[in-house]
């Protein structure tokens, strides 16, 4: 594992003060994130030998009881057992899913068991690509996201956790402002929900068909 010097801090320092690590890690992800701090600033380069989920648990390792939100495009087959992994561990306790609306036809009864665990209002369905975790207690502010997603996946990733500062706040914001939908939603609403067309002009979205609110083949499948 390559690492660079790290830059001093305070107890918790300032985001431009933080104390940054940068890490080529070809191990766990123990090994590649470390002691938890607070202020803490981590950016990894993996050659994927751990998931987002590793990275989490190995969090909560640390920090204990959390509350945890998830960002997710889907959760596929192979990353199902990793999936009820996090949603059995008994740390967590709040979880909130912000996943992909099609992932309510791909993955229909794990997102029911998702809401057995946390409530009805435990999901948001949005059109997303983030990979993001979140995890507070009384002290620590965690964010980790990254290229990776829920799975173990052997090719460059690159993974960042930083604890406290904007960032961390900017998602929670967001997470409070997207709308509860049912799964029997519509894809309008969805797309409404996520405010995909406050970001684009009309024309500019013509080009994107599959993430507008109708049925339309991708162009550069045509």
């Amino acid at each position: 594992m390559k690492e660079s010097s790290p830059t001093p801090s305070g107890p918790r320092a300032a985001p431009a003060n933080r104390r940054l690590r940068s890490v080529e890690s070809f191990k766990a992800a123990g090994d590649c994130i470390g002691p938890i701090s607070p202020g803490v600033s981590l950016f990894a380069m993996t050659r994927g030998q751990f998931s987002m989920i590793d990275a989490t648990l190995w969090c909560l390792d640390q920090v204990g009881h959390a509350a945890v939100s998830i960002w997710t495009w889907t959760v596929a087959d192979y990353e199902i057992e990793c999936f009820e992994r996090l949603r059995k561990d008994g740390r967590l306790r709040t979880g909130l899913l912000v996943i992909d609306g099609a992932a309510r036809n791909k993955n229909s009864a794990l997102l029911k068991r998702w809401q057995q665990g946390f409530g009805p209002e435990s999901i948001r369905f949005v059109v997303n690509h983030s990979k993001i975790v979140t995890i507070q207690t009384g002290e620590y502010k965690l964010l980790l996201r990254g290229s990776m997603n829920l799975n173990f996946n052997p090719r460059f990733e690159q993974f960042d956790l930083t604890e406290g500062g904007e960032d961390f706040d900017l998602v929670r914001a967001i997470e409070s402002e997207l709308p509860i939908l049912p799964d029997t939603c519509s894809g309008a609403e969805i797309y409404k929900a996520s405010r995909v067309s406050d970001a684009f002009e009309p024309e500019q979205l013509a080009f994107f068909q599959n993430l507008l609110p109708f049925r339309g083949a991708k162009l550069w499948q045509k």
